[in-house]
């Protein structure tokens, strides 16, 4: 066992001091966070630094925390829970204003609340929720909505004595009478598939640990079709299970032995076929069988070529395909059974230079398209009998729309969500050949909520090689564009995934106290189209950092707030974001909040037993070639940490993330610690019971966003402080 020196005995009586205060009342806050922080006595936990030489390409680096990744040494949990203690202690006077916020949040939403019913197999199915609990109920009505209730899962009893809980993949056989589904109660996002008799509610004796939690049945209502992890949590093995039969001795349906490569499994819209999809950051390929057959064999759809990106559906006799193939935007193509390597596919869509065809729906006279057009994502109807196309039209600029869960084949009427910046989340019905949208439902807000008294906008910065990057901003109206206003700015910038202007609930808490909140579409993500992907990763990383640095200047430069009011926040990829950004422009930001933030770049990607470490090569490049690892080197938030005056940091993680582990953000807070100069705060909130998603259940987890407000209007000057 390991020894470790922090400063030890004296650090540890003085959190306990502060925390309990002898078992007195901590005295309300009287300044803010920044001026406390200066005046406090305590000293942060100092982790040991045990040098390893880490060589790759002749160079060395050493890293003094590397012996933070031992999840089960005593000595690492030792230094977490100082670290928590001592993040304890420095908020201790904001625990009263956490609490005001976490209540704000938790009472706009409306506790008694379900969903909008949708029908499938002969059932209307929705979700509702009770007042005061905290996980989903699955119900369900045979043949109407004004038929008797079934209950057939109610989540706040599975959950009952569970630290974390989440039940996912709810599939219900072709016959209705069995439920599958998975169960995770670690939050690594491993699931145990358990099974539930429908007409008897009693749970069958088959259970199949350790799986992705995918789930798809067969036909014949006695197979199921599951995904299995290996220990880089990489699904790499998909199975068949037969009911009634020992799990240990399930089949392999498909091994995927190429370890960049990551495993799925699905079902067309016409029921007929069960998929495998096999996909790598840059190419696909995908592998069928007949739904009526599961002991049949599977057909390869179309073998995988490098840089060939592909997903197919099927429905009316005919496959339908969404390709880069000689389309950089993507174009949707059609193939007939039997006929399906790319030679014979057939245009349906062509490719457009300004228009990122994202995804369809397939309906027995029509297509519905998702398209992103100058970053917005819109709805298309393509009728097939060949009349014009046309969009929906939802009357405001920058919004979101997607088309929901739509499993019915034959109608004219497609259920749409919607929702944008000042509009919670909306469910619609479009009725296509009249062009007209019912409203079903609004999510309702309590509290007082008003969507007209908050006003949103979709601004463009100019940012240093010329391209304008867009910027989704809310506030409350009666906002001052003075330069004196605080204003959170969000980011993330990887993967291709787009940051959509949306609701959120919680962020009425910031706006209603003076805060604008701004969301930076920078390079990395995909809203501007696949160059907006390309220009973000790889060997362009540094344009994403790049654009968030340029849109927080910019927003200064036109008032919206100024640099003693900026903050930043982002998560996982968003932490590196933040992360690169601060070792960058330290001075640009009053505070910084960094959720699961992926920080040690080099050192994870060169570790191949890191769960999700292979398949990523092709979105930050692979170290092993010296090219590389010297670019990704020049930017990794954890190597580059130099001695600065870095701004007030609130950084987050949980101890069984599966994402990016919780080493990360723990080696680099201690390596922060060491170099960094001046008095911001500095602290590290390591949730011991969870993982990437942070706690289960609707209310739980608003206590660490409260949290994360609280420090940051404490910075901002917006907590009222006695004296």
């Amino acid at each position: 066992m390991k020894n470790i020196t922090f400063i030890a005995l004296t650090m540890f009586t003085a959190c306990c001091m502060l925390i309990t205060s002898c078992g007195e009342p901590i005295p309300q806050q009287t300044e803010n966070l920044t001026n406390m922080y200066k005046k406090m006595t305590i000293e942060p936990p100092v982790a040991a630094k045990k040098p390893k030489e880490l060589i790759a390409h002749g160079d060395t680096r050493i890293d003094n925390y590397y012996w933070l990744n031992q999840r089960e040494d005593q000595e690492v949990l030792d230094y977490l829970n100082a670290e928590n203690k001592y993040k304890d202690a420095i908020l201790a006077g904001l625990k009263d204003v956490r609490e005001e916020l976490f209540e704000e949040m938790k009472g706009r939403i409306k506790e008694q609340d379900e969903t909008v019913p949708y029908k499938e197999n002969g059932y209307w199915y929705y979700t509702r929720y009770e007042e005061g609990k905290e996980y989903p109920i699955y119900c369900r009505k045979k043949g109407s909505q004004k038929a008797a209730e079934e209950i057939i899962l109610n989540v706040n009893i599975l959950a009952e004595g569970q630290d974390y809980y989440n039940a996912r993949s709810l599939q219900v056989s072709t016959n209705n009478k069995i439920l599958a589904y998975g169960e995770d109660t670690l939050s690594r996002r491993i699931y145990k598939i358990v099974f539930k008799n429908l007409e008897t509610g009693e749970m069958l004796e088959d259970e199949i640990p350790n799986t992705s939690g995918s789930i798809v049945w067969a036909n014949d209502n006695k197979t199921i079709f599951y995904g299995i992890k290996d220990e880089t949590l990489r699904v790499f093995k998909i199975m068949k299970h037969r009911l009634g039969t020992d799990a240990a001795n399930d089949e392999v349906a498909y091994h995927e032995t190429d370890p960049t490569f990551n495993l799925g499994i699905g079902k067309t819209k016409s029921k007929k076929y069960i998929i495998i999809g096999s996909s790598h950051t840059l190419y696909d390929e995908y592998r069928y069988m007949d739904a009526d057959r599961p002991a049949g064999n599977w057909t390869v759809f179309q073998p995988r070529i490098r840089d060939l990106e592909y997903s197919i559906d099927h429905a009316g006799g005919k496959w339908y395909i969404r390709t880069n193939l000689d389309a950089k935007n993507f174009r949707l193509m059609a193939a007939e059974e039997g006929k399906t390597n790319k030679e014979n596919w057939t245009e349906l869509i062509p490719h457009n230079e300004d228009v990122f065809f994202q995804d369809m729906d397939i309906f027995k006279n029509y297509l519905v398209l998702s398209e992103r057009v100058k970053g917005i994502r819109n709805i298309r109807i393509k009728p097939l009998d060949g009349s014009a196309d046309h969009f929906i039209d939802f009357g405001e600029d920058s919004f979101v729309s997607y088309v929901a869960y739509n499993p019915e084949y034959n109608t004219d009427v497609v259920r749409i969500m919607y929702q944008s910046m000042t509009t919670p989340s909306t469910t619609y019905d479009y009725d296509i050949p009249n062009k007209k949208l019912k409203l079903l439902k609004e999510q309702e807000v309590l509290g007082g909520f008003d969507k007209n008294n908050y006003r949103s906008e979709r601004i463009y910065a100019t940012v240093r090689d010329g391209v304008k990057v867009p910027i989704s901003i809310v506030y409350k109206k009666g906002f001052k564009k003075d330069g004196k206003q605080p204003l959170l700015l969000y980011g993330y910038g990887s993967y291709g995934y787009s940051i959509e202007p949306s609701f959120r609930s919680t962020r009425l808490s910031l706006l209603d106290r003076g805060f604008a909140y701004a969301i930076a579409h920078i390079r990395g993500g995909q809203e501007m189209g696949r160059q907006w992907y390309e220009d973000g990763k790889l060997l362009k990383k540094k344009n994403t950092f790049n654009d968030f640095v340029d849109c927080g200047e910019y927003l200064i430069d036109k008032n919206y707030t100024g640099k003693d009011n900026l903050f930043a926040m982002g998560g996982s990829a968003g932490g590196l974001l933040m992360g690169a950004v601060v070792n960058m422009r330290p001075d640009l930001f009053k505070g910084v909040v960094a959720a699961v933030p992926f920080v040690d770049v080099v050192t994870t990607m060169l570790d191949e037993t890191i769960p999700l470490t292979t398949f990523e090569w092709d979105e930050w490049g692979d170290p092993h070639k010296k090219e590389y690892y010297n670019y990704m080197l020049s930017y990794s938030p954890y190597d580059q940490v130099m001695e600065k005056n870095y701004p007030a940091m609130l950084v987050t993680t949980g101890l069984h993330d599966s994402q990016v582990q919780y080493w990360e953000p723990a080696k680099w807070v201690a390596k922060l610690r060491d170099k960094k100069v001046g008095n911001n705060p500095l602290l590290l909130h390591i949730n011991m019971e969870t993982g990437h998603g942070g706690a289960s259940g609707r209310f739980e987890a608003l206590k660490e966003t409260a949290m994360e407000y609280a420090f940051m209007l404490d910075l901002a000057g917006k907590v009222k402080v006695k004296g």
